[in-house]
């Protein structure tokens, strides 16, 4: 068994927010063990590359075999094994972070659909010995580590496709919420208008705030400075920047500002907050 587990000293892995890896490696010499039920405080990416098995899923079961994966999401039970005639072998790569779940949205991989076929298995495989050499690099594994994990979120939106059915397509409107929100996600860091969104997503505002207020029962602003507080009490909990940065690292240009909005819907200013969460 090959793995990869970043060690809890090495601050450059604990520095990036975006993706923390965890652990990734293979189950060749593991091909009968089974796990669960049970649940992690992480997601978790399998490829399946020989053989075959079943994953359990928040109690749904899905078959999976060579050329396969599936997506573990945090908080959620599930139990997997192997096949008892042709026991699968396969990677894992264990993450977490602030971004997760937006390039797993992306990739349209999700606790509703978990499970994906490959096109190019070399290619993934490629990526995961990426991951496991970065152990070569002692001053730079960490970015070793998540240029292999990028590359291989990277092959997984050009050679997969997510079990998706047809009955479960997302409708017109669906398709410009997540675009919005995806624009958001990406963009929250810098001054950016509710014109802006619409035109990416290429809509009027107005019917922009109708399909928000529809949707998801607030509006695209409101949308937007909710994201943006969230990120900062991230920030104010595990990072070392100062409130001004902060205010500046999610599109406020005013520290001022910021910490008016924080205290207006968060009941603390940011300071407190900070004092309030950090043990």
């Amino acid at each position: 068994m090959i793995c990869f587990k970043p060690k809890s000293e090495n601050s450059y892995l604990d520095v990036n927010l975006d993706i923390k890896l965890y652990s990734c490696g293979t189950g060749d010499c593991e091909c009968h063990f089974s796990w669960g039920p049970g649940i992690r405080d992480h997601y978790s990416l399998y490829y399946i590359h020989s053989g075959k098995g079943k994953v359990t899923i928040n109690g749904v079961t899905y078959e999976v075999s060579a050329g396969e994966g599936f997506l573990i999401s945090p908080s959620i039970v599930i139990e997997y094994a192997p096949d008892a005639i042709t026991p699968w072998d396969y990677y894992w790569v264990s993450f977490n972070g602030l971004h997760a779940e937006t390039y797993l949205n992306r990739l349209s991989l999700s606790l509703k659909h978990p499970t994906f076929k490959c096109n190019n298995p070399e290619a993934f495989i490629q990526c995961f010995k990426s991951i496991f050499e970065s152990t070569h690099h002692e001053k730079s594994m960490d970015l070793h580590a998540l240029s292999g994990f990028y590359l291989l979120l990277a092959n997984i939106a050009e050679y997969t496709h997510a079990r998706v059915t047809s009955g479960e397509m997302p409708s017109r409107q669906e398709h410009y919420i997540r675009q919005a929100i995806e624009f958001i996600e990406t963009n929250y860091s810098r001054k950016i208008t509710i014109e802006e969104i619409a035109s990416y997503v290429g809509i009027n505002r107005k019917y922009l705030t109708k399909l928000f207020n529809m949707l998801i029962n607030e509006s695209p602003q409101s949308y937007l400075v909710h994201f943006r507080l969230n990120k900062a009490t991230e920030f104010l909990q595990h990072t070392p920047l100062t409130i001004s940065e902060i205010a500046h690292s999610i599109g406020y240009t005013d520290a001022f500002v910021f910490s008016k909005v924080f205290k207006k819907f968060k009941s603390l200013s940011p300071k407190a907050y900070r004092e309030q969460h950090i043990v």
